[in-house]
């Protein structure tokens, strides 16, 4: 088979066109460009794109008097013969140069990244053999912040390692045989090894490439399974269910049990959305925001709007290929439009929302679409915290889910039912081979009379750069989701969807901070030119992929697995939802630290077991004082100490001897 990968865009050309940005912007990009050529790891990079975010918005707060940084404090000023702002900039890319290299260190490409960082600063006009940090220059004071994420990192639950997605501790192993796929079979031959279909099973490949082309390991590993035990942003140890689980969405439906039915049709929807993928099918869609979009949360039951509110006027129609459009999402959504995996995908989206705005002289950046109106600078720093701390909790939250309940995917699930011949039948597209059919259209199928066949896309052509899968019969024990044959499918579990989870989270953010659901202008849309999809050959014309609302994006993220054959409907709805709770989440606890209320928002917590604990924030002085009187604390309970992480918690032994006792935490500033 023929492969094709995306080109990266590597950092060091961003230096020629950075002019205009920001400096928070410019490390942003050079994140991403780092990301492109990295193994794409969703959990890592999400953690690396929060981790810059809180190395510019401590930066950033050191400056401001009501603002609270969220892992380093201390008050700062600009230093005689700077400005502000200068001072600003200075500390904020000392800070985000040092965590940038101290997290793409050991990357794939690391030279590649380093060599951009280090020509990043140069172009700034920054030393970055200063390594002080010592005194009160803003260099010194970003490199402290450096230092404390750094320090904070190494005790995360991450496990920076040299390994993709990170050294795992918890010992995962999966339950099924390796599914080797140029055999279509585990090595034992079914029905050994198949063992429990309700749960993952890793491919094993002849060669094996990651979507940007990284080498890939032959036999695929569990990406990150210890993830849902790294810290997040305002989520706590006592915040997780019995399960272990922050947001926990439950049991997803599995085969042999009472949800049995919906395991099989879920398959079958699967292969239902692969069957709509072959050009030569006239079905068209209208993409047009009149037609599609505005669901209920976690569902796809949306007719569209009824007018754009920007302009007044409702949305034209659009029409296209539905094949087009089918295979252009799944390829588009399937780790961004340049392999920034969808972290970093919806970094590129808010940046280009950022961009409207400021390019529109109608619009501003107002913190939900009222009030002040901010420097670019300032905006930026918080909307990269509240968007990377939700993504970054997303990557937390759903993969402690995917760990949990270990789910199958689709190609997988829909091989065994084939093994089993429990497939449920729909004529055209689920069949049994006959006698009869295969004196016609099974004819090539012969050989497998009793067997069930699916009528689908049937794999990547050999030359994917002229030729297209189309539709044809193949027996579902070795069906393929739309999908390069060197990749099939994530390396991970599938329930939740990281898609649907991070996608949704990052439109909560999106909404809050700009005030409204909408797009700038109404509409945001991007163009796929014909001939420009890597899977194989296509779209037949140029394709516009349109949206109204942030919310509509991620709803087809979410669905465009489906069309890629990655998920189920039960992974994709219930990931939705868990992304809307943590994106509103992150978004009130980062508003908590721009506003200064922090203290407010984590009071200290009477536990069931006779503890009281309290949340801290770095950087200030915590003591806990008692006494039996409200007038009166005259007991220290635990002594004056500076706290060094914000997960950091003091807990302290309630004497249950008085009857009453109150308790009182001081909190005192750098």
């Amino acid at each position: 088979m023929g492969m094709r990968f995306r080109c990266s865009i590597i950092g060091l050309l961003m230096v020629l066109n950075a002019s205009a940005q920001t400096v928070t912007r410019q490390w942003n990009e050079e994140n991403l460009a780092a990301i492109r050529i990295d193994f794409p790891a969703p959990t890592v990079h999400a953690r690396n794109l929060f981790h810059l975010s809180v190395a510019m918005w401590d930066a950033w707060a050191a400056f401001d008097k009501n603002a609270v940084g969220y892992l380093h404090n201390e008050n700062a000023s600009a230093p005689a013969g700077s400005t502000l702002q200068e001072a600003r900039e200075e500390a904020i890319s000392f800070a985000a140069y040092r965590v940038l290299r101290h997290h793409y260190a050991f990357s794939t490409n690391a030279s590649t990244t380093l060599t951009s960082l280090d020509a990043r600063m140069l172009n700034l006009g920054y030393d970055q053999s200063n390594l002080s940090t010592d005194g009160d220059s803003p260099a010194a004071l970003g490199n402290r912040i450096a230092a404390s994420i750094i320090d904070y990192s190494t005790s995360d639950g991450a496990n920076e390692s040299r390994d993709p997605g990170y050294r795992d501790t918890t010992g995962y192993s999966p339950v099924n045989a390796p599914l080797i796929l140029s055999t279509n079979n585990t090595a034992s031959r079914f029905p050994i090894g198949w063992n429990d279909l309700n749960r993952w099973q890793p491919m094993a490949f002849d060669v094996a490439f990651t979507q940007n082309g990284q080498i890939a390991s032959k036999v695929q590993k569990f990406v990150s399974p210890h993830w849902g035990d790294v810290k997040a942003f305002g989520l706590f140890s006592y915040d997780r269910d019995s399960r272990g689980l922050y947001f926990d969405p439950g049991e997803p439906p599995k085969l042999g049990e009472a949800s049995d039915l919906a395991y099989k049709n879920n398959a079958v929807e699967v292969l239902e959305y692969s069957a709509l993928l072959d050009p030569a099918q006239s079905a068209r869609i209208n993409l047009s925001p009149s037609a599609r979009g505005n669901n209920s949360l976690g569902k796809n039951d949306g007719t569209g709007h009824a007018k754009n509110p920007t302009t007044g006027k409702p949305y034209p129609d659009h029409f296209v290929l539905h094949a087009d459009y089918g295979r252009c999402v799944a390829e588009y959504w399937a780790d961004g439009p340049a392999s920034e995996t969808p972290p970093g995908h919806w970094n590129v989206l808010a940046n280009e929302v950022t961009d409207k705005i400021r390019a529109n002289p109608s619009l501003a950046l107002q913190l939900g679409g009222s009030g002040e109106i901010l420097d670019p600078m300032e905006w930026e720093v918080k909307f990269y915290l509240a968007l990377n701390a939700a993504l970054h909790n997303t990557a937390v939250a759903i993969w402690g889910v995917k760990a949990h309940y270990d789910y199958v995917r689709p190609v997988s699930a829909i091989r065994y039912l084939g093994f089993l011949r429990e497939l449920p039948l729909v004529p055209g597209l689920v069949e049994v081979v006959t006698a009869s059919t295969a004196q016609t259209y099974h004819r090539h199928l012969s050989a497998y009379i009793g067997e069930i066949a699916v009528n689908t896309w049937p794999g990547e052509p050999d030359d994917p750069a002229t030729e297209v899968g189309g539709r044809a019969w193949i027996l579902a024990q070795k069906w393929l989701p739309y999908q390069q044959d060197t990749f099939v499918t994530p390396a991970f579990a599938g329930y939740v969807s990281g898609h649907s989870g991070f996608s949704r989270a990052a439109a909560e953010v999106m909404a809050l901070m700009t005030g409204t659901p909408y797009f700038p202008g109404g509409m945001f849309s991007h163009v796929i030119p014909a001939g420009e999809l890597l899977f194989e050959a296509g779209p037949t014309t140029d394709i516009t992929l349109q949206w109204a609302t942030y919310f509509d994006a991620a709803d087809e993220a979410g669905e465009s697995r489906l069309y890629g054959g990655i998920h189920v409907s039960p992974d994709d709805g219930p990931g939705r939802v868990m992304g809307a709770q943590i994106g509103k989440a992150a978004f009130s606890h980062a508003e908590a630290y721009w506003q200064g209320s922090i203290f407010a928002k984590n009071p200290p917590i009477m536990r069931e077991n006779g503890l009281l604990s309290c949340p801290t924030v770095p950087g200030y002085r915590y003591s806990f004082v008692s006494g039996t009187d409200l007038k009166s604390f005259p007991r220290v309970e635990v002594p004056p100490t500076v706290t060094t992480g914000h997960e950091n918690s003091y807990v302290i032994s309630v004497d249950d001897q008085d009857q009453q006792r109150f308790f009182r935490v001081e909190i005192t500033a750098p």
